[in-house]
This record gives C-alpha cells, sequence and structure tokens, in this order.
C-alpha cells in the first residue's frame, strides 16, 4: 500500500463513525507538476509546429531564412494553441499556491526585519504579475491581439526578472544564517538560473532588434534559441522551491458531515 492510498484510507468509517477524506501530496510533487506542465506544453507545441507547421511558425515580416519557430508563433497555431492554454491552465492555480507559499515563509522568516519583509511583499506582487502576464500570453495569442499579446509577454518577462533579482537577494540574507545544506543548494542554483536568464534576455533581446533594424538572415533564428533558453532558466529558477519545501505537504481534507474542503 502507497503513501496516497494509505492516506486516502483516513476517510473509511470506523466504529460506525465516517472520518473525513485527507489527501496528502508533497511539495515537492507539486512543485515538479507545476513546472513540467508548461515545459511540456512548449516542447510539444515547438515540435509540432516545427514539423507540421514549419512555413508559418518561422515566417517573417522580411522573409528572411529563419529556422526555428518562436514561443508566440508556436503557440499561435493550430492544435498547438489548445495544447499551451490546456497546460497554462492546469498551471496557474498551483503556481498561485506556491507564490503565497513562498510569502508566508518569509514573512515568519523575516518577522523583525523591515527590508527583507518589504521585499517579501513585492516578492509576491511581482510573482502575480508575472502570472497574469502568462495568462495574457496564452490566452491573447499574437496572430489575434498582438498588442495585447506583446503586452503580456513584456509584462511576464520585466516581471520574472524582478521577481527573480528579489528572491535571490531574500535567499542571500537566509543563506547568511542558515547551515541547511539544501537553503545553501537552492541559493546556488538560483543564482546559475538567474545569471542564464539575464544574459539570455539580453541576447534575445540584441537579436530581436538587429532583425527588426537588419533583417539579416539567422538573426531570428538566434532570438528565438535565446527565448527558449529565458523560459527554460525561469522554469528551472521556479523548480528550486523543491528544496525550499522538501519536508512540507499539500493537504486536501473533505468533512462529510458539512460537505466542505
Amino acid at each position: 500500500m502507497n503513501r496516497l492510498e494509505a492516506n486516502m484510507l483516513q476517510g473509511s468509517s470506523v466504529l460506525g463513525h465516517e472520518r473525513p477524506l485527507v489527501i496528502r501530496v508533497s511539495f515537492a510533487t507539486c512543485v515538479r507538476t507545476t513546472v513540467c506542465l508548461p515545459l511540456l506544453g512548449l516542447i510539444t507545441c515547438v515540435l509540432i509546429s516545427s514539423v507540421f507547421h514549419f512555413e508559418d511558425s518561422t515566417g517573417t515580416h522580411c522573409q528572411v531564412p529563419n529556422y526555428l519557430p518562436s514561443i508566440s508563433a508556436s503557440i499561435s497555431l493550430s492544435p498547438e494553441c489548445h495544447i499551451w492554454r490546456f497546460c497554462i491552465g492546469l498551471h496557474s492555480a498551483p503556481r498561485l499556491l506556491v507564490a503565497f507559499t513562498y510569502f508566508k515563509f518569509y514573512k515568519t522568516r523575516f518577522a523583525s526585519k523591515f527590508a527583507e519583509g518589504s521585499l517579501s511583499c513585492l516578492s509576491l506582487a511581482f510573482s502575480l504579475s508575472e502570472n497574469l502576464g502568462l495568462l495574457l500570453l496564452t490566452y491573447v495569442s499574437s496572430s489575434e491581439t498582438y498588442f495585447v499579446h506583446k503586452e503580456g509577454f513584456v509584462l511576464f518577462l520585466v516581471s520574472s526578472l524582478i521577481y527573480m533579482l528579489i528572491t535571490f537577494r531574500l535567499w542571500k540574507a537566509i543563506k547568511k544564517y542558515s547551515l541547511s545544506p539544501e537553503d545553501a543548494k537552492s541559493h546556488r542554483w538560483k543564482v546559475r538560473c538567474l545569471l542564464l536568464n539575464m544574459s539570455s534576455c539580453a541576447f534575445a533581446g540584441f537579436f530581436f532588434w538587429k532583425h527588426n533594424m537588419y533583417c539579416e538572415s539567422g538573426s531570428y533564428t538566434f532570438f528565438a534559441l535565446f527565448e527558449y533558453l529565458v523560459v527554460f532558466s525561469n522554469m528551472a529558477f521556479h523548480l528550486t522551491a523543491v528544496w525550499d519545501f522538501k519536508s512540507r505537504e499539500v493537504m486536501v481534507i473533505s468533512s462529510s458531515e458539512d460537505k466542505t474542503f
């Protein structure tokens, strides 16, 4: 009998009284699932676009050769857009759970420190803003309303970068007073993901500007490549929550008496 089955059995009746149904899932599993949904969704969309819609997904406004579909192009075609929207729809609610879990963790950890406490509030605000930007660029495709899609992408990009910078500052303070190897490992990988994200953003911006200014062959391909790295490094950054909340669990309790969760 596995752990989940054992926990669900708590809802069985004992001596004629029905206990509440309790379902426990490790927080690490929740985080991995939350990250894997957009990761697998994006890989699937890019592969489908590259194999079945190559001309449509790699076409540029100045008709120069391009060999990789951008993310916006990959998630705007059909059935790719439906796959992406399905994955992000499932991903968004657990993402909010993780954001508020971090906020509660920071407020407890930095209860007596004004600077870090203020940064905790900003961290939550930019985490929610990042999620909002992701939802905007997902459910309004570039082929439908380009302006809204572009603003959603910019909101996601800026919010995610600021969120990572704030998180880096908070975990620098945590690492300073922590002897936990998990905290040190989490901080180390956060730094690596942040540096990769910032450098990828810079290169993606450069090649996007170069493509629009000079329409050089291959510039948009490099833009798409570094755009992938921006998103993958962002996902890897969020995956470090596995070490931050390794011993935590997500619990759902259902009471049969008042039929509430």
